[in-house]
Parts: C-alpha cells; structure tokens; sequence
C-alpha cells in the first residue's frame, strides 16, 4: 500500500531541503510516517491482517535507522522534524 501521488508529492515538498530533494533523510521519514499513519488506520478495520503488519514492522523499523542516523549527524534537523511530524510524544 502506497500512498496516493498527490499526497505524496505534499510530503515531499513540505520536508524537502531544496525543490528536487527526494532522498534526504527528512523527506524518506516523512514519507514512512505517512505510510505508517495509513496503514495503522487500516489496521483498525482489519485486525487479521498479518501480511500487512509485518510490513508495518518492517517501515517503523526503517524509520527508526533513519531518525537514529538523523539524530546522530545532524541534531537540530532531528529535534525539528520529530517536533513537526509528532513524534516522541
């Protein structure tokens, strides 16, 4: 499940560093977050699906490589996004 290209492309530009950043570690966060958020409102309604939990697991995993190397090369970068993305609550 991926998300919708409008949304998408909304991410990316908010998160981006410059107009045709696609791989900062910032805009990948971004973009597993929503991916997340979807997938755990899907998981409200479909409490058996285990194929799609396991990827779950899988991109909260990612996410977290990221923020840690996020978190260990740039500080202030991290402190910024985990603020606006709502995490570490």
């Amino acid at each position: 499940m991926s998300l919708q290209p409008a949304l998408k492309q909304d991410v990316i530009k908010k998160h981006a560093r410059s107009k045709k950043d696609t791989g900062s570690p910032e805009v990948q966060i971004a973009l597993l977050t929503s991916r997340i958020n979807e997938l755990s409102a899907h998981f409200e309604k479909h409490k058996k699906d285990h194929h799609s939990r396991r990827g779950l697991l899988m991109m909260v995993s990612n996410r977290r490589s990221l923020l840690d190397y996020l978190k260990k090369t740039q500080k202030p970068v991290y402190e910024k996004l985990i603020a606006q993305l709502g995490l570490r609550k």
